[in-house]
């Protein structure tokens, strides 16, 4: 795997007289390791291995070749080698797992783009761990063989038995489990007005921050957002399959991603594991937050380094990783949606408990945000604990399916309105040039602006986001202009820009 796409590693096998076993083509530990799994497995199953010299090379041998999927590719080379089974069968087919020492293989990581490029490379066939044999069959016109054991390889190769290539109707998959959401909006009570800046959120792919006192509900808000978001598109459900069969992180059972992915990581995660990287480049979970919400609990709480690492990603929706000698990127377009605390005991403006903390203390805590990642975020909204009377209430609120309905409608707008812009999908990526073209606002929108800027101390960072979220807002009530109300609600959601916040 480089990046989230398949490269093609041949193995060569070679068996002439002497001594010794030879692996080479730049292997790591856990690939020079296999000389023991694969010698216990063939013998195991009665498979006499020559005692003779056996050279093995991975190829092209300038690319380090890591982890246990080789397994069963270099056990099929020294059977094709030893005469054992056809060797130029060997050659039509994509063969992949780990080996046990009784010869039953283990799933692998990355079947999904392994598959891809198996068919791009026009091979016949791809031989894959059962275990894996959901996500890689997504993959039309490729014959997939789910296996468990290497004597259902060496049968089959032989001609001994019959295997039957996996089928997956990828489309009637993807459509039956597009909206099979475990939590909905109906369950929330109360809090009408971050419902429905939620869903302005949603509807412009704006970046939110949610601010309120502990128990005030921002976390079961956050895990609501991907029921009203809009469904994915097979592209898109590809694509979030690819990342996450990459990272291993697909369940058993589960071919293809329907869900958007909601990411919540802990706030002690470190840099690399937000962005991705380390010694062997893996994705990170802004990578696995692509095409759908990296949900920031305790935003405050996160180290200074690991905050900052976010905001090229915020802007440019792709992390490049490199190395000294290659380069990676993964994709990275995810929607961000933070909750914090307003101060350090949490009880800051809350209606009925007292706040013990100074005016430096919730400063200095408030600063641990900084102005760069802030400007990132278009959102900033303050959440109220709920009543006991709409606690106890019995009446359901609005279902997200209905939510979601008018989101879909507003980033049609959008969609129409960007179809000659490549790369701009939503209101939030809207560039100044483009602000200037399609948010033009009237005198008296132009005035009630001006007056919040003035009178709330809204700083100058504040007027893009307010013009991008009334341009959704607009969309949102079928507006092709932005008028005043539009402006004003927009105004509502800057609440770290106003004085007394952030200064």
């Amino acid at each position: 795997m480089v990046g989230i796409d398949a490269t093609l590693i041949t193995v060569e096998v070679n068996i002439t007289q002497g001594i010794n076993f030879y692996l080479v083509g730049l292997p790591d530990n856990a690939v020079k390791e296999s000389q023991q799994r694969i010698d216990s497995a063939l013998k195991t199953n009665g498979y006499d291995i020559p005692r003779k010299k056996i050279v093995i090379n991975m190829a092209p041998a300038d690319i380090r070749k890591e982890g246990s999927a080789y397994d069963l590719t270099i056990a099929m080379g020294i059977l094709g080698a030893s005469g054992l089974v056809p060797a130029e069968l060997l050659a039509e087919y994509v063969i992949m797992g780990e080996l046990s020492l009784d010869g039953t293989i283990k799933p692998i990581k990355g079947a999904l783009p392994i598959a891809i490029e198996a068919r791009k490379q026009k091979f016949k066939g791809f031989f894959v761990p059962l275990e894996n044999v959901d996500e890689a069959a997504v993959v039309n016109d490729l014959d997939v063989y789910g296996v468990t054991h290497i004597n259902e390889v060496v049968d089959f190769l032989r001609g001994d038995s019959k295997l039957s290539p996996y089928q997956i109707n990828t489309r009637e998959l993807f459509y039956k489990n597009l909206s099979n959401y475990p939590f909905d909006f109906s369950d929330v009570k109360g809090q009408e007005n971050v419902k429905r800046a939620l869903e302005v959120a949603a509807s412009g792919g704006h970046n939110i921050v949610m601010i309120g006192s502990p128990g005030s509900g921002k976390t079961m808000l956050a895990r609501r957002m991907p029921s009203i978001l809009p469904p994915l598109t097979l592209g898109e459900a590809l694509e979030t399959t690819k990342i996450h069969s990459v990272a291993g992180k697909i369940d058993k059972g589960i071919s293809l991603m329907t869900e958007r992915p909601f990411r919540a990581p802990h706030h002690t995660i470190s840099d690399v594991a937000l962005i991705g990287g380390g010694v062997h480049p893996q994705p990170g979970e802004v990578s696995l937050a692509h095409n759908g919400i990296l949900f920031l609990d305790e935003l405050p709480e996160f180290k200074r380094n690991v905050l900052e690492v976010l905001r090229q990603p915020l802007e440019d929706r792709i992390i490049t990783i490199s190395r000294s000698r290659y380069t990676v990127q993964y994709p990275a377009n995810f929607m961000l949606v933070a909750a914090m605390n307003p101060c350090p005991c949490g009880y800051y403006n809350h209606p009925e408990k007292a706040c013990v903390c100074s005016i430096g203390q919730i400063q200095r805590y408030l600063n641990k945000l900084s102005g760069p990642l802030l400007d990132r975020i278009d959102i900033h909204l303050e959440v109220i604990p709920v009543s006991f009377d709409k606690l106890s209430s019995e009446a359901k609120g609005e279902k997200s399916e209905q939510i979601r309905k008018r989101v879909i409608e507003a980033r049609k707008i959008q969609e129409e309105r960007f179809k000659d812009y490549p790369g701009i999908y939503t209101n939030s990526q809207m560039t100044p040039q483009l602000l200037q073209q399609f948010c033009k606002l009237d005198t008296q929108s132009k005035n009630l602006l001006k007056t919040a800027i003035e009178k709330l101390g809204l700083s100058a960072r504040a007027y893009d986001r307010i013009l991008k979220v009334s341009r959704t807002i607009a969309d949102m009530d079928k507006s092709e202009k932005i008028k005043s109300h539009h402006i004003a609600e927009a105004i509502q959601y800057r609440s770290l820009d106003k004085e007394g916040w952030l200064g």
